[in-house]
């Protein structure tokens, strides 16, 4: 039997793979009409001339955008100031770093060049752009090469090599991409031959390679080609803008690589699906949906068409979920490996998202967002005015489903002291993820009560020592504190962590008013000592404290153990702890089973670790538990009219 081509086998695993993607909503073009419609001269990517005279003649009026003109050319000024660009392999490691310096660069000269004509931008952009084309590579093709050696697909520190990555040479082709885009009107004949060279040999033919397995010895496509996380969506991204950028002078790259790139995209992009949630956690998010933004804002501006791939379930609604997962602190429920107190921050894909889908709630959101930084030049390039229109009323409750499922619960908006508790689900396999099924994290009076400690440092050797990439159990990225189960606020059984391979879903979800919870199956996490594990989480007394409550049924007696990490102080007295923080208290009172109590740990590491400085964990631990056990734990802030939830009553998961 003959295989089939490449790009075939790319559009038919699009098609079966799941049941996200079984009604696709894009087409993917055929390689010799992808160009047909291709927009003529340059800048053809992200912001046309004429899209930049609207924004010019829309600014005499608009003083906000006016303020985002400045801001812009501001930071071009800082830009003229830094040293040429360079990339030593032996000394930088990574390409990455360099890559997004060259692509702020870029967006930021190129604009201050295109809004002031000053040549001093155009200049030091030039300069710039024939330096990142003159490095030796932008990435080894290792990665693509050896696609099933691990070593190659991981920063793995103790191998004594440079870890390679195909994100390297994507970020890199966008970077250079936009620059000859932008600056194509300054740049001498000479320079554009010059840069075409180097985009070609560095980027385009990489890319080539990765997608048709060309010259690799199993003729297979790179890994993340069939990837449904952040590597897709940067990857597929980054190429999209490089082969629009040089399509009308060497078109064969555009014509292996749209159709290959809008093949592979649906695999990521369903996994925003049904509800917009990410399930590498909200940092990612930020990453991967600017890249998302990036690809289809390309082949928009460039050819008139997404091909249909915005219409993917899920698409539109991401814009909420930056907004809804963050508490009143500002704080992300921080799952998977976002940074430590990882808190909202601008995101510029948002007008797009805006502009794409109708939606000024999120533009006006972003609006809100600069209000307290700068402007960058994507917010020029896909500018939303503010609407002017009252905010609309949100709903405090939300359920996220996909591969990794959550939910969210606040008492109010608008209001830095309301209540806010997350929980999370979903698949202990996925990318970035940690073993910490049902965990949660909690704000209330400004204070972030329960928290998520984050990611350690990528460094560390087997960091990424993932079953998917690895194919085995117990890898060494679980001995790191941080990504197993005795950092988070989970249930432990038997002095073990959850399975690395569980997924545990949310089950039962209701915001109705009196009833206003969620409950997760964590049976998978436990298997080998319970035959169910289920918990739920509870917003009772009018939403002023938070129950959490553990159902198990044991196997057989085992060790049973109750945590959560907190960075506050911490005083016990049997059953009840008093938590304070920041001149604000909370009270925890275990209501079940009788006899229970709390003790305090710290959550302190060794280097090389992450150290953890000061974080505690408070704790429940019970020797040889048997049968059918219950933990209830009350959480209760003390607001400022005095009253403090002292209990509450407690009904089986089953009839919540």
């Amino acid at each position: 039997m003959r295989s089939m081509p490449a790009i075939a086998v790319l559009c038919f695993l699009c098609l079966v793979s799941s049941d996200a993607l079984s009604q696709n909503t894009w087409i993917v073009p055929e390689a010799s009409t992808v160009l047909s419609t291709l927009t003529e001269g340059h800048p053809r990517l992200m912001m046309s001339d004429a899209d930049l005279d609207r924004l010019t003649a829309l600014r005499k009026d608009d003083r906000t955008l006016d303020r985002y003109f400045g801001d812009v050319i501001r930071t071009a000024d800082e830009y003229l100031e830094k040293p040429v660009l360079s990339y030593t392999p032996a000394r930088d490691r990574r390409l990455l770093s360099v890559a997004r310096e060259c692509m702020h660069r870029m967006y930021a000269l190129g604009a201050a060049w295109r809004i002031t004509g000053d040549g001093r931008y155009a200049e030091k952009a030039r300069v710039d752009l024939l330096a990142a084309c003159s490095f030796e590579n932008w990435t080894p093709s290792l990665a693509i090469i050896y696609p099933d050696e691990p070593k190659y697909r991981r920063n793995d520190s103790d191998t004594g090599r440079p870890p390679f990555s195909f994100l390297d040479v994507s970020e890199m082709c966008h970077a250079v991409s936009i620059g000859y885009d932008w600056l194509y009107g300054y740049l001498s004949e000479d320079d554009r031959a010059e840069i075409r060279a180097g985009l070609m040999r560095h980027g385009l033919e990489e890319g080539i390679i990765a997608y048709t397995g060309k010259g690799t010895p199993g003729g297979k496509p790179a890994p993340w080609v069939y990837y449904e996380h952040n590597w897709n969506l940067v990857c597929n991204g980054g190429l999209i803008v490089g082969a629009l950028a040089v399509a009308e002078t060497d078109p064969k790259y555009a014509k292996t690589i749209i159709p290959a790139a809008v093949a592979s995209l649906p695999r990521a992009l369903a996994t925003y699906g049904p509800d917009g949630a990410w399930p590498e956690g909200p940092s990612y998010w930020g990453y991967a949906t600017q890249y998302a933004v990036f690809g289809l804002a390309a082949l928009e501006s460039a050819l008139g068409t997404d091909y249909g791939l915005s219409k993917i379930k899920g698409l539109s609604e991401t814009g909420m979920f930056p907004l809804l997962t963050s508490g009143p602190t500002g704080m992300y429920l921080n799952y998977a490996d976002s940074p430590e107190r990882n808190r909202r921050a601008s995101f510029p894909c948002m007008f797009w998202l805006a502009r794409k889908f109708g939606n000024t709630f999120l533009s006006d959101i972003e609006h809100g967002m600069i209000a307290h930084s700068e402007a960058g030049p994507f917010h020029l390039a896909w500018y939303v005015p503010q609407s002017g229109d009252v905010p609309a009323s949100l709903d405090l409750d939300k359920r996220f489903r996909g591969p990794v499922e959550l939910a969210v619960f606040r008492s109010a908006w608008n209001d830095p002291d309301a209540l806010f508790v997350g929980i999370k689900g979903g698949d202990n396999t996925f990318n970035h993820a940690q073993l910490d099924l049902g965990t949660f994290e909690m704000d209330a009076l400004g204070v972030r009560w329960v928290r998520d400690l984050g990611r350690d440092s990528y460094s560390l050797p087997g960091y990424f020592d993932f079953y998917y990439l690895t194919g085995k159990r117990g890898g060494k990225r679980w001995t790191y504190y941080r990504n197993g189960s005795f950092s988070h606020s989970v249930p432990l059984l038997g002095g073990e962590g959850q399975d690395e391979l569980a997924n545990g879903g949310v089950t039962a979800f209701s915001s109705a008013s009196g009833r206003v919870f969620a409950i997760l199956d964590l049976t998978e996490a436990y298997r080998g000592f319970s035959r169910t594990t289920n918990r739920g989480i509870r917003l009772v007394d009018n939403r002023r404290a938070i129950l959490v409550m553990d159902e198990f049924d044991l196997t057989a007696a085992c060790d049973l153990s109750w945590g959560m990490t907190t960075d506050a102080d911490i005083t016990t007295d049997g059953a009840v702890a008093t938590l304070r923080q920041e001149g604000k208290t909370l009270t925890a009172r275990i209501l079940s089973p009788e006899g229970a109590v709390f003790t305090v740990e710290s959550a302190e590491q060794e280097p090389p670790q992450s150290t953890n400085d000061g974080v505690k964990r408070l704790m429940i631990r019970m020797k040889r538990m048997p049968g059918s056990v219950r933990i209830a734990v009350l959480l209760s802030p003390h607001w400022p009219d005095g009253r403090v939830t002292g209990t509450t009553g407690i009904l089986p998961l089953a009839e919540w």
